[in-house]
């Protein structure tokens, strides 16, 4: 079974510019696979990372690269089994790395490379998703104390953010009754969460809180899931940025 995510990078000199997506993490039959996309060529100020420096290369390895490796918590460390349940994963399993990354999204205060899946549909043929909610540094006092007062398969609601300054397509998170805002949908998420709300039946686009890790950093706070219907035609991380540099290699998502 092949797993996969996207990398993202985002330009630090660019407070809220320069976001996009610079390549494309295999892991099948026991190798790893990473090679760039074309958004690596058109991102400024990108430059290929030290450990991979052809963008025109596929580059393989029967352990998970470095660059990658070190955005996971060591298994000997004592926050180890917090780690893991903060993601939703049992402390007891040992998942896939690459499934781990999807959900922590690999990120560390270092550097701004930070990892995501492309959404695939369910058994069922619909949008299924888990991201942990951005933002919440920014969230007032009243806010961060709603959050810490959810419950487990809470309703939450999206609130397309059109006139932000930052990001056409932000979308915002509230509570239901006392219209709490949350923080937003991760910026990867939010272009097709967009597209989503204008093609689907706003009956059958449904968020709940996963759960509330209330002994976690911000970043990884607040574990959302969300449904919705999955349209005809609608394809995920199909942009041009997505698309792999290597000729060898399948532009397919999946």
């Amino acid at each position: 079974m092949k797993t996969a995510l996207f990398v993202a990078w985002r330009n630090q000199a660019e407070q809220h510019q320069g976001w996009g997506p610079v390549g494309r993490l295999e892991h099948e039959n026991g190798t790893y696979r990473f090679f760039y996309t074309q958004g690596a060529k058109t991102l400024d100020g990108f430059n290929p990372f030290s450990e991979m420096p052809h963008l025109n290369e596929v580059y393989e390895s029967n352990e998970l690269f470095p660059l990658f490796a070190n955005r996971l918590l060591g298994k000997q460390r004592p926050e180890y089994e917090n780690f893991l349940r903060w993601g939703g994963f049992a402390a007891d399993s040992s998942p896939d790395p690459i499934l781990i990354l999807g959900v922590t999204e690999g990120k560390k205060a270092t550097d701004s490379v930070e990892v995501f899946p492309c959404p695939v549909p369910d058994g069922e043929g619909c949008y299924f998703n888990k991201f942990f909610v951005h933002g919440l540094r920014w969230m007032s006092a009243a806010s961060l104390k709603r959050i810490e007062t959810l419950q487990p398969d809470e309703r939450l609601y999206l609130m397309l953010d059109l006139q932000n300054p930052y990001d056409e397509n932000a979308a915002a998170l509230r509570t239901d009754t006392d219209r709490a805002m949350l923080g937003y949908v991760p910026r990867y998420l939010a272009a097709e969460v967009v597209e989503l709300c204008g093609q689907c039946d706003l009956d059958f686009i449904e968020l709940f809180v996963a759960q509330v890790n209330r002994d976690a950093p911000w970043q990884q706070r607040l574990l959302v899931r969300m449904h919705a219907c999955w349209p005809n035609g609608f394809e995920p991380c199909s942009g041009e940025a997505f698309k792999p540099i290597p000729d060898s290699v399948s532009a397919s998502c999946h």
